[in-house]
């Protein structure tokens, strides 16, 4: 059997870096991890093609060639779904569909015949003989949450790898905390479900095996959620990278109560993690206990943030505005506290109401909700009638976003990373790749772009000051492109 797996493709959003490929000559910032495990779970005998339409296009002929075309895709997807389901019914063919977007909001899309709601482990079976016997049920429903135990090594064979910045793999599933604004567990569940150590430890060896040398995105959504469990992973990678002596590096999601555990940011460290994405959301105590965040009530933020740098991780972080309790002062208290954080990658949002998460229920029982979600919290609209006044969130948001990435304030958060960083025994060393990066963002940053004489001020002083964490400088320069990009787009 011929089957067509198609990822959609993703808009210039933050998570999207589509600034930084040029830098770096890659067509896309991550694989569609879910695909590569759908894949994973069909009979080694079928015929599988994939098509990343982020990396490249999708010809009629590919869609001749299937018998079945198999779509994963996030709410952030709608438009190219929309756009492929088009094109697959003027050639007649049938989609099978699954992923975020339609476990959420399946009945959204009349045009696609066939979805599979939930995750596809415990499914699977069922698909696969109703396939082979042609006789394909229109809803496939996950009956719970699998044991990650079920889930085979990603198909990491069918990518062409030199067209991503970063690979992807998963250890867990699910989430201890209730956030409001949260879809994480309507999809995944509020118990953290993680693989035995040595399973994920054979999918980074076949990403070894096949050459990787470069970043791993573990795509959890907190990767500490089970902190016993991730500690004893670490264990197992330490051991493997002594073994081995992988090139790659690892970043994650975590909340933010790592801080508060050395032996377990020690051992991210030593088992290769260089980042972590946490949800820092507010610096408002208010506007976290509206959304409970209760991880993060009663902390000093700022002091968490910098015990993760000084621990050797640089923390990129998540913001948002628009909560109930915000005050007219909420874009000074974010501007303030990400710069005197150095959280270089912020990442701030207007909030949106997801489907089925608690928000979005009490929003629709209060009768303000407006609109569905575009699942990109980087557009300055609202889709529901905030507390304060709607155009002075999204025109303060977008000023926000302008301040943030305006060269002088960036460089100068970067400035207050590499202070706080303790890179360990990392040394100067720039590959040709990293030459490659650093003549495009001379030219690009340093010629051409507005903002020039600070990035020459910039990167002088840190030759100068820190020459060791030149790399990492070129680095940020370059992500900060993107996001100034982004910012200019609002």
């Amino acid at each position: 059997m011929k089957i067509l797996l198609i990822s959609p493709q993703t808009p210039n959003t933050f998570w999207s870096f589509k600034h930084v490929l040029r830098f770096v000559a890659k067509k896309a910032a991550f694989p569609p991890l879910g695909l590569l495990t759908v894949a994973a779970l069909l009979p080694r005998d079928w015929e599988l093609k994939l098509i990343d339409l982020n990396v490249e296009p999708l010809e009629d002929a590919d869609l001749r060639w299937a018998d079945h075309v198999l779509l994963s895709a996030m709410i952030v997807h709608q438009e190219s779904v929309r756009e492929v389901a088009r094109r697959c019914a003027a050639l007649g063919q049938r989609i099978i569909a699954g992923g975020p977007l339609f476990t959420t909001g399946h009945e959204s899309y009349p045009e696609i015949p066939h979805f599979v709601l939930g995750e596809a482990e415990e499914i699977m079976p069922q698909l696969i003989a109703d396939l082979q016997a042609g006789t394909l049920q229109p809803v496939y429903r996950a009956p719970g949450f699998p044991p990650l135990a079920l889930t085979p090594i990603p198909r990491y064979d069918l990518l062409n790898l030199r067209n991503y910045v970063t690979m992807a793999a998963q250890f867990s599933r699910g989430c201890p905390f209730d956030c409001e604004f949260c879809d994480i567990i309507v999809m995944n569940g509020r118990v953290p479900r993680t693989k035995p150590p040595a399973q994920f430890i054979a999918e980074l060896e076949a990403l070894r095996r096949l050459g990787w040398k470069d970043m791993v995105f573990v795509v959890d959504d907190n990767f500490i959620g089970n902190k016993t469990r991730t500690k004893a992973l670490l264990q197992a990678m330490i051991e493997w990278r002594e073994r081995t002596r992988p090139a790659m590096g690892f970043l994650t999601e975590a909340s933010v109560n790592l801080a508060g555990d050395p032996e377990l940011c020690a051992l991210m460290v030593a088992a290769g993690f260089r980042k972590v994405f946490v949800g820092i959301e507010t610096p408002s105590a208010a506007g976290l206990d509206e959304c409970r965040k209760l991880q993060n009530i009663g902390k000093d933020l700022v002091v968490a943030v910098q015990t993760l740098q000084k621990s050797g991780l640089e923390v990129m972080g998540g913001f948002i505005v628009g909560f109930d309790s915000d005050t007219g002062d909420i874009f000074k208290q974010q501007f303030d506290f990400i710069q005197r954080s150095g959280v270089v990658t912020a990442m701030v949002g207007l909030l949106t109401a997801l489907p089925q998460t608690r928000l979005y229920q009490r929003l629709q029982r209060e009768g303000r909700l407006l609109a569905e979600s575009t699942g990109n919290n980087t557009a300055a609209a609202l889709n529901f009638r905030p507390r304060l006044n709607r155009e002075y969130l999204e025109n303060g948001y977008r000023e926000l976003m302008r301040r943030l990435y305006e060269p002088r304030n960036y460089y100068q958060r970067i400035r207050v990373f590499l202070k706080q960083h303790q890179a360990g025994s990392e040394r100067l060393r720039i590959s040709w790749a990293d030459g490659g990066a650093f003549i495009k963002s001379f030219w690009l940053l340093g010629v051409w772009h507005r903002g020039r004489w600070a990035y020459w001020w910039f990167m002088a002083g840190t030759m100068l000051r820190r020459p060791w964490k030149f790399r990492a400088a070129i680095e940020l320069a370059i992500i900060g492109h993107h996001f100034r990009r982004v910012a200019a787009a609002l």
